[in-house]
Parts: structure tokens; sequence; C-alpha cells
């Protein structure tokens, strides 16, 4: 589902046949790219290509495990090196874990299930260290969301306030509005500026995972709880532990999840799939979606019980169409930035572009505010964007259908086409939305369609 980065491994082993064992065993797993060196030095000469993990023969020809295991260690102390030896000095063991060592494994019949257990260990160490310095890095720019959300409108400063209610407690936030309005960006400000903000923000895309793996992803699994479980896996929830976990597109779960959701957010508790055993958690939820839950609750689609734990703090994430103040501030703030990410001096808006993007109704939100910003530096023929510069995907304000004179009938087939479309083909949704009969809505739609409308 995922393309996962591969796993440098070296693999400092003079005995052949020992080299070819391991060759083995690390092909199968095929996110694992091994190297092979039969000398310390070699490996040392390596270190440049920064490998994650190093498996070390004890008793090298060129100098002895330690002395690599030190050199190794001064290049990179996050380096997780498993030493593999014939020796079963319990002393020497132990000098070694104290040099930095991540393991000590004994060569014998036991190896090959005791080296891929420690080199999968050495990968989830890894990748926590990995998380925490980026948290470390998020944190030490100061998240301030007034300066990172950019905009002056009213509709902008209520989002601020409630933002603000929301950094003080840990109520669940329910984050709404249209597709590339900056719900992300919403969530981020809320955990940055929490008490959590040193643990994880997980953020989980529910729409981009197939629903069969959905309840795996968010909860775990045990080893053999399905078929290609090979190893145990822990869900994104514990992932999240003492943080916050951010459903995205929490509208897309399947009915089945939803339920077992709703079971883990009232008892604050998870077993994973295929295990007994209950995991206390402590993890602040905040979900988004673009669709209307409670409209998903009336069609069926989404439990109400589960609407209701989620609702939470509401905060609604206007258009940017209905932010007209803003426009002219994000287009700057792109502009700015793209410019300075590509060494670009002084770029300005024009007036003639900017008075384009005001009449422009941005159906893709902010996203396509800054996809067409960056475009129109690219296309720019000078230090100043102009109108001819800026392309739009979809027409301006001024050309929609309102703009035509028509009939109030053919007016009105525009506006059911519109809802119908909204609403995927629901008839009894949009009659009740428009407060028609569905009698009425099937009678113009055979009509404007005679009409060839």
């Amino acid at each position: 589902m995922y393309e996962k980065e591969p796993v440098r491994i070296f693999v400092v082993e003079d005995d052949p046949a020992y080299t070819k064992f391991l060759k083995y065993v690390l092909s199968l797993n095929p996110d694992f790219e091994p190297e092979f060196y039969t000398t310390g030095k070699a490996c040392i000469d390596h270190l440049h290509k920064k490998p994650s993990i190093i498996t070390l023969d004890y008793s090298l020809p060129d100098m002895e495990g330690e002395k690599v295991l030190r050199s190794i260690k001064e290049f990179d102390p996050d380096i997780s090196v498993i030493i593999i030896s014939a020796q079963e000095k319990i002393g020497t063991a132990v000098e070694l874990l104290k040099a930095g060592a991540y393991d000590y494994i004994s060569k014998d019949e036991e190896t090959k299930d005791r080296i891929l257990n420690s080199i999968k260990n050495a990968i989830n160490k890894t990748t926590l260290i990995r998380e925490i310095d980026r948290l470390k890095h998020e944190i030490t720019t100061k998240y301030d969301f007034e300066k990172s959300i950019i905009g002056a409108s009213v509709a902008i400063k209520k989002v601020f306030e409630l933002i603000e209610k929301a950094v003080t407690t840990q109520i669940t936030v329910s984050i709404t509005g249209e597709t590339g309005t900056g719900k992300e960006l919403i969530a981020k400000a809320i955990h940055y500026n929490s008490k959590r903000k040193n643990k994880a923000l997980i953020a989980v895309n529910v729409a981009a995972i197939p629903k069969e793996l959905i309840e795996s992803e968010l909860f775990g699994h045990e080893k053999g709880a399905f078929t290609g479980a090979a190893t145990r896996r822990i869900g994104k929830f514990e992932e999240a532990e003492g943080g916050t976990i951010f459903l995205d597109e929490i509208g897309e779960m399947d009915l089945n999840v939803q339920s077992k959701l709703l079971r883990v957010l009232q008892e604050k508790e998870l077993s994973r799939i295929g295990g007994n055993q209950l995991i206390k958690l402590d993890v602040r939820v905040i979900v988004a979606t673009h669709r209307n839950l409670l409209e998903e609750v009336r069609a069926g689609r989404f439990r109400e019980d589960l609407y209701y734990r989620l609702l939470g703090l509401p905060i609604h994430l206007p258009p940017l169409r209905d932010r007209d103040k803003d426009i002219l501030l994000l287009a700057k703030f792109f502009t700015e930035q793209f410019a300075k990410e590509n060494n670009l001096n002084n770029i300005k808006i024009g007036a003639d572009a900017q008075e384009k993007l005001l009449q422009y109704s941005f159906p893709g939100n902010v996203r396509e505010l800054k996809s067409i910003i960056e475009l129109a530096v690219v296309m720019r023929s000078d230090n100043e964007i102009q109108a001819k510069d800026i392309t739009f995907n979809t027409p301006v304000r001024g050309e929609s259908f309102t703009s035509k004179e028509m009939t109030l009938q053919d007016y009105t087939y525009h506006i059911i086409r519109n809802y119908l479309n909204k609403y995927n083909n629901n008839v009894l949704e949009v009659a009740r939305k428009l407060d028609i009969g569905k009698s009425s809505i099937y009678r113009y739609l055979k009509e404007m369609e005679s009409k060839g409308i």
C-alpha cells in the first residue's frame, strides 16, 4: 500500500559460508537492502552510505570487532550494531553492549530467528529516534498558528478563537471544510500548542487506506492474526500514545471499523487484531472531513453514536471564496515562499494579476491558490506577476451560469442539477435540501433534458 524506504544493512563477515547464510536470511524481507564486507576497514570506509543497521562479526582478519564498533559509533552513534560471534563469553558481550552495541548474538542454530528479531527491533528504535528528531525540529520552529495560518478575515479570526479554546483542554476536535482549506494545518496548530506538543502527532488519511487494511493500520495486529501477518504490528493509536492522532477524512471510514473506533474512544483501550491483551491509551483525537457528517448519519453511512462522540469542539474552515480579504495575503505569502525556495528575489504581484485573483472562486481553496501562484512565478517574464501569468482550471466567478440570461425554469433546472451532483444523485436528500417534492425534481429533469439543457 505504501512505498517504504529500504533499510540499508551492512553485513561485515569474512566467513563465505556464513555470509551466504546471512544473505539468505536478509533476502526473506524485500525491504532490506544489504551490502556485504569482509573486513572492518571496508565497512568503516563505506559508512558515508549511512546504513541503519550493521551486523558485525566479532573476529575479523584485520581488526577486532570492538575496534570496528567504536569507529562506527564515532561516525554515527545512532547506527544499530548487532555483534555476531562464535564466542559465548558473557564478559565480552557485556563490554560490547557497554560500548554501544545494540545486541550480541551467538552463532548457533537459533541465529536466524534472533537476527531477524534483532533487526526488526533495531528498525523500530531507529524509527523512534527519527520521530523524536522530527518533533524537536517542529517544536523548536515555534508553531505559532497566527503566523503559520495566514489570514485577517473575520471568518479566519473566528477559527483562531476556536483554536485558542482547543489548545487549553483535551477535548476532541472535529474540523470540517472543503478539500484544500487546510484542515491538517489546523490539527498541527492545536497539537503543537497543547500540553502534548512533546509527543507524537500521528496523521492518518482514512480515505487513502483500503477498508480491509484500515483496522490493522489503526489498531495493530498480532503475528498470525490473518494471512500475511508474519509479525506483530503496532497500530497508529499506539504510536500516538501520549500525543495526538489526526484522523483525516473520517467520513470515509467503513461502518464496521467505526464500531471498533467507538469502543476504543469510550473505553480508552484497545486490543490488537488477533490478540486478547487490553492496551490502555492516552491519546487525544482530532478528526476532519469535507463531508457533512450529520447528513451521513441520516443516510445511514455514519454511526450516530460515533458522530456525537467525535463532535467535541467543532471547527469549520471557511472556503477561500468566503475569505476575500485573505486571498491577496495568501498569494503574497506563497509568492515570497516559492521565490525564497528557488533563490528568486523581489517577485511582486501586479495590480491586474491581483484583480484576476479576486475574480476567481477557488474551488480547490488554499491548496489551489498555492499551485496557481507557484506556476505564475515560473511563467512570469520579469519580477512582476501579470494577469497573463495566472492560469485557472475552472471559470472565474463572473462566468458562472447566473451571469447568463435564462428563464426562471432554466435557472431552477441548473440549481437542481447542481444539488444532484453535490449529493451524488440522492433525490430524497436534494428534495429535503431544496424543500420541494421528489416528483418536482423528476418533472424538471424530464422537461429540461427534452430541451437539451
